[in-house]
C-alpha cells in the first residue's frame, strides 16, 4: 500500500460535485497538443518523396499538385491547401521522411 501523504491531490469537477484524485505517471508525461501550423504541410506517415511538382518561391493554386509521396504501396497526391506560396522545400525526391516531418513551408 502507498504512503498517500505525500501525494498531491487535484479537483476533479464532475457535473455539480467536485472530487479529488491523484494523477498518473502516463498522464503527466503526456505529450501536449500543440495546434497545427496552417503554412507547413507534414508527412502524416513515413514514405518516400517520389515527385515534387513546384519549386521555392512559386505561387500556387489551391488545390493544385505540389507533391507525391508513396507510403505502404500506396501514392499520396500532396495538394496545396490554399492560395500561396511556396517558401521552402526540406525534402528531396527519392529521399525516405518519417511521420511528422515538416516537407514544405507556404504562405499566403
Amino acid at each position: 500500500m502507498e504512503n498517500t501523504h505525500n501525494i498531491e491531490l487535484v479537483d476533479f469537477p464532475i457535473l455539480v460535485r467536485k472530487y479529488k484524485t491523484t494523477l498518473t505517471k502516463k498522464y503527466m508525461n503526456r505529450k501536449f497538443y500543440t495546434a497545427p501550423n496552417p503554412n507547413e504541410i507534414k508527412s502524416h506517415i513515413p514514405g518516400t518523396v517520389v515527385k515534387i511538382y513546384v519549386k521555392e518561391g512559386q505561387k500556387v493554386k489551391l488545390g493544385k499538385k505540389i507533391m507525391t509521396l508513396e507510403a505502404m504501396k500506396m501514392v499520396n497526391e500532396i495538394v496545396m491547401p490554399f492560395d500561396g506560396t511556396i517558401e521552402k522545400i526540406f525534402v528531396k525526391e527519392g529521399e525516405k521522411i518519417p511521420k511528422g516531418v515538416v516537407m514544405i513551408e507556404i504562405s499566403e
